[in-house]
């Protein structure tokens, strides 16, 4: 029996709606969408279009809101560090964010710090949640940025995003507001709809797509759009921000993925939630703590630690039986401790002992007790 995948936060397996949409675009429609000459081109342009609005739709947004890039990280750097001129020639040199962040929000925000720009990382409570009022009370005259992610890529917990935009309506004039929603567009639907959300960084592989594309979602607000330097020069597609030939292919796989999210979205959530139903019963027997919110969390994302377990022992043990991780798979290849589980404040032996566990409706009916009886036989041995 082929171990059960259960790493679905690092990628997601594509859809095999997806995936027979893609090779349509790679063996016969290979067009170049920047081609207006032929129609081959303008079929091509045709689907990247159709890809923006189904994208566009999964969050209220405009078709022009649609930036594509390679994928979350891409965006991400792009929001913050395209942001930086704007702002010193502004007189702003204040950044709001938190301690939990994805790295590809927190190292762009470390290059920032070392040009001369403040970066307050707002700490979080044990169930690694920040609240809107903590967010108020940080803002300052010279805040030009607010950068927080939605869902947290190793503990699922949900960040307040939809109160934070609606604070900002009354009391943010002047400061944009970017979203890390790469866990979290196509699976939750109404915070992410928020028109007061400036920027929104997403993946496709996060959601049954291809791998190496994704977006910038920039909104227009007060008919202005967020003034965006772009990261790389030559060319000038995505409105001047994101130069190089579109990969219609990957566009096109991502359009139909959204899609599919958006009509499948109650489903997939029921189907998510009775496995992580079935996991923590499981993990309670094992005596297990979970780390984060219960409550305010993905249904597709567990993290636990079991006393007297190390996460690398267990990933070992499990290795024939499922294939977890400790961690964000950006950082997972060279082990350290969770900065996101430090930030929460939780002891070092609990942190050592944390694994992650993420699914999505297409992991296929599994029995747990296998990865019970693995894990009960390291604390017998141990």
């Amino acid at each position: 029996m082929n171990p059960i995948y259960l790493d679905c936060n690092a990628t997601s397996p594509i859809e095999p709606e997806v995936a027979d949409l893609m090779r349509h675009y790679v063996t016969h429609e290979f067009g170049n969408a920047g081609s207006r000459t032929h129609e081959m081109g303008r079929q091509a342009a045709k689907a990247v279009n159709e890809a923006r609005q189904q994208i566009a739709n999964l969050v209220e947004a405009e078709i022009s809101d649609v930036v594509f890039t390679s994928g979350a990280t891409e965006s991400s750097n792009l929001a913050i560090l395209g942001l930086a001129s704007f702002a010193k020639g502004e007189g702003k040199t204040h950044i709001i964010s938190t301690s939990t962040e994805h790295k590809a929000t927190l190292e762009p925000l470390e290059r920032l710090a070392s040009q001369g720009f403040e970066v307050e990382l707002l700490p979080v409570d044990q169930k690694g949640r920040v609240t809107a009022d903590q967010v108020e009370k940080a803002i300052r005259p010279e805040t030009f940025l607010i950068t927080v992610i939605h869902g947290n890529n190793e503990t699922g917990v949900l960040n307040p995003v939809a109160e934070i935009a609606d604070l900002l309506e009354s009391k943010g004039e002047g400061i944009f507001f970017h979203v890390d929603a790469a866990q979290t567009f196509g699976k939750i639907i109404t915070p992410l709809s928020h028109q007061r959300i400036d920027m929104m960084s997403i993946s496709s592989h996060k959601i049954y797509g291809p791998k190496g594309i994704g977006a910038l979602l920039i909104r227009t607000r007060d008919f202005h759009r967020p003034p965006l330097e772009p990261l790389m020069l030559g060319g000038g597609q995505e409105r001047g921000l994101r130069p190089g030939t579109l990969p219609v292919h990957l566009i096109a796989g991502f359009g139909k993925a959204a899609d599919l999210a958006l009509k499948h979205k109650d489903k997939r959530e029921s189907q998510c939630k009775e496995v992580r139903e079935a996991a923590i019963k499981i993990f309670n027997e094992l005596g297990a703590q979970i780390n984060g919110d219960n409550e305010n969390t993905l249904t597709h994302t567990l993290n636990v630690s079991i006393p007297g377990i190390n996460s690398e022992a267990a990933i070992i043990t499990l290795k024939e039986v499922a294939y977890i991780s400790n961690g964000s798979a950006c950082t997972s290849e060279n082990y350290t401790l969770s900065h996101v589980l430090l930030a929460m404040d939780l002891p070092e032996e609990r942190v050592e002992g944390a694994i992650r566990l993420s699914w999505s409706h297409l992991t296929p009916n599994f029995a747990w007790e296998p990865i019970k009886l693995c894990l009960e036989t390291l604390l017998k041995n141990d």
